[in-house]
């Protein structure tokens, strides 16, 4: 959530932050009229008090003395009562009409991202690591994978319907060995804490990292309790430290967690149906950070690296891209991707979305440190990225390293894991 008090003091600067996103900017102007109403009425109803505090102060006078305070006046003093009480309600609606109107704010991109409107704004920064050449013509992992007998699409539709699978035999252990080898890797080589979370939660944790309430369309939501299946583990880990106020000598704090991420994808309707590139259900490791604000942008580029070394140690061929103002995600201020390389379905794949979202998650969530002591607490900056998200790790890795025979060699980082080497033909 965007900061009221920058919205006042720098609309115009807001404005233009807005319009780099390619946001409509004409709704501060609602919002600036609802917050003049808002202040308007909060002065009128401490001058009110004032009046009858001094009211006060001179009946109880009058009574000392024995006097009875004159009729108009207690008339009167009875109907500033009801003033004030209808000023503090009318107070209390403006604040919340304002409040759902922030909510549909998203952040403002920072200096550092490059403008642009959509992702072909977007920069590619460096690229790593060799594509792979095949003396023989590969095969896409959707046919691939089914030959192996290691996905089976026709089994997960008749469960679940369209875009859902199942993983079978080697694809389930190789899914589970990735899942553990990157919390190891992340916990012990870059001290996260490995957490396990609730995968359904409240509305409220969902609008604290920003999902709520502007995408309850591309979410799933049970009615009865009024619980909301997560679209990754961002949005409980954004709420673990919702109301508290953390010490400076806390921070940072880092967290990894595994989780099942559920999407409705409305939006990519009619793109990528084939495979397990776009699906409903998947499983995704989350790198979330919450620092000082001072930090902030030298911890993204340390949270990019230690995305960056899950590709190299699988020896994925991967590029960076920074995401331009009008395609970084609702809360975020600076982004980078990583996609990684499939030789079959030649093509680059997003395995990685690396945000600071500055304060704004922590705004909404509630989320503050004190920086000394007797010093009034602020708003923590909090940073998300996928390290990686799995199924598209599971299609570079059997695009690459497949072979002429058609069968596919596991890198060497995860054998320990896999207890195999080779997922064999069939």
């Amino acid at each position: 959530m965007l900061s009221i008090e920058q919205i006042r003091n720098e609309p115009d600067a807001v404005r233009a932050a807005l319009a780099r996103r390619a946001e409509d900017e004409d709704c501060l102007d609602a919002i600036l009229a609802l917050d003049a109403r808002r202040r308007a009425a909060i002065t009128e109803g401490d001058e009110l008090r004032a009046r009858r505090n001094q009211v006060s102060r001179e009946i109880g006078q009058a009574r000392s003395q024995g006097n009875q305070p004159p009729d108009d006046v207690v008339a009167e003093m009875r109907a500033v009562g009801q003033q004030i009480s209808a000023l503090e309600n009318t107070a209390r609606a403006l604040d919340a009409q304002i409040n759902d109107a922030m909510l549909a704010l998203p952040n403002l991109p920072d200096a550092s991202t490059p403008d642009g409107t959509d992702e072909t704004g977007n920069v590619v920064l460096r690229h790593w690591g060799d594509l792979p050449t095949l003396d023989f013509e590969p095969q896409p992992h959707w046919d691939l994978a089914e030959r192996l007998g290691i996905i089976d699409f026709q089994r997960g539709v008749k469960l679940s319907g369209s875009r859902f699978y199942t993983l079978n035999g080697y694809g389930a252990r190789l899914e589970r060995a990735i899942i553990s080898w990157m919390l190891d890797l992340h916990g012990r080589e870059h001290g996260y804490t490995e957490m396990a979370l609730p995968i359904l939660v409240r509305r409220e944790i969902m609008e604290g990292s920003g999902n709520l309430p502007l995408f309850a369309d591309n979410l799933y939501h049970d009615d009865e309790d009024d619980l909301w299946l997560i679209p990754t583990a961002e949005v409980p880990v954004t709420n673990l430290h919702r109301d508290e106020i953390l010490s400076a000598a806390a921070l940072p704090l880092y967290y990894v967690a595994h989780t099942p991420c559920f999407r409705r994808e409305k939006a990519a309707a009619g793109r990528d149906t084939r495979g397990i590139k776009r699906v409903h259900q998947f499983n995704k490791v989350e790198l979330y950070k919450f620092v000082e604000p001072e930090t902030s942008f030298d911890e993204l580029e340390t949270l990019l690296a230690n995305a960056e070394t899950v590709c190299r140690r699988l020896n994925l061929p991967y590029r960076i891209l920074q995401l331009c103002a009008g395609d970084i995600s609702f809360p975020s201020a600076k982004s980078y991707d990583i996609e990684v390389w499939a030789a079959g379905s030649q093509e680059w794949l997003e395995v990685s979305s690396c945000s600071n979202c500055t304060d704004f998650q922590a705004r909404r969530a509630n989320v503050r440190y004190r920086p000394g002591v007797g010093e009034r607490p602020r708003f923590v900056h909090t940073l998300n990225g996928s390290g990686l998200a799995l199924p598209r790790v599971i299609i570079a890795l059997l695009e690459n390293n497949q072979q002429a025979d058609g069968s596919v060699v596991i890198p060497e980082t995860l054998r320990p894991y896999t207890g195999f080497d080779t997922i064999p033909a069939r």
